[in-house]
């Protein structure tokens, strides 16, 4: 696996995403209070990852990218794709049973 970078997305006073990238993780808990480990993630590769206060986290980006997110924009973003996303058409035959 490639070395992995770390990006954390808030939002500004102007309801704008502010993106801020670290290459390390010592970067980033340089500015986050950790709070924890990932033990339960269903990628692989972000298990034993920090958990921070404050932030969602953390989900895959790509294959070399751990992102986290302020709550707020968690929310939005989350509400946005599903708003966005079609749920799937299914067609479902009924069967008669005889008897």
């Amino acid at each position: 696996m490639d070395k992995k970078s770390f990006r954390v997305v808030t939002c500004t006073v102007d309801g704008k995403l502010r993106i801020k990238d670290y290459p390390t993780q010592e970067s980033l808990q340089k500015r986050h209070t950790q709070i924890g480990i990932d033990d339960c993630s269903t990628d692989l590769s972000l298990r034993g990852l920090p958990v921070f206060r404050g932030l969602v986290g953390p989900m895959p980006e790509g294959k070399t990218i751990a992102r986290y997110e302020a709550p707020d924009v968690f929310e939005s973003l989350t509400k946005d794709w599903g708003a966005t996303t079609k749920p799937v058409a299914r067609s479902r035959r009924r069967t008669r049973r005889v008897s």
